[in-house]
């Protein structure tokens, strides 16, 4: 996606077909669970589905055809992988000698892989 031009709902273009719009960002909403690689870009086209442009529909083709060229990317689960979901969290309140900053970091494990890792100061 490209960060410098953001699409707007003021844009002056014509406006597509709100169901096909719609069937297409819920097939991507449902693909965000395996490809959270896609993520920023869905939510973000998700947004449109009031009122979505053209502009919008390419974007989101876009999206499609990025899922096309790169088919290995994504989690991938095996049928005897252990689906479990373990997080591990830490805090520590003050504890900065110089500023007195908090910090504060996580990690998720779906079954042995890595899906979210967080550290805050």
């Amino acid at each position: 996606m490209e960060t410098q031009k953001l699409c707007s709902r003021m844009k002056l273009c014509e406006e597509v077909d709100v169901r096909m719009y719609r069937s297409m960002i819920s097939s991507l909403m449902y693909l965000t669970s395996l490809r959270p690689d896609i993520m920023f870009a869905v939510c973000a086209y998700a947004r449109y589905q009031v009122n979505p442009k053209v502009s919008h529909l390419h974007a989101v083709k876009r999206i499609f055809r990025y899922l096309k060229g790169q088919p290995k990317l994504g989690l991938w689960y095996l049928k005897d992988s252990p689906f479990d979901l373990v997080a591990y969290t830490d805090s520590d309140y003050a504890g900065a000698s110089l500023d007195r900053k908090s910090i504060t970091g996580g990690c998720q494990f779906l079954g042995c892989k890595l899906i979210s890792m967080a550290c805050r100061n």
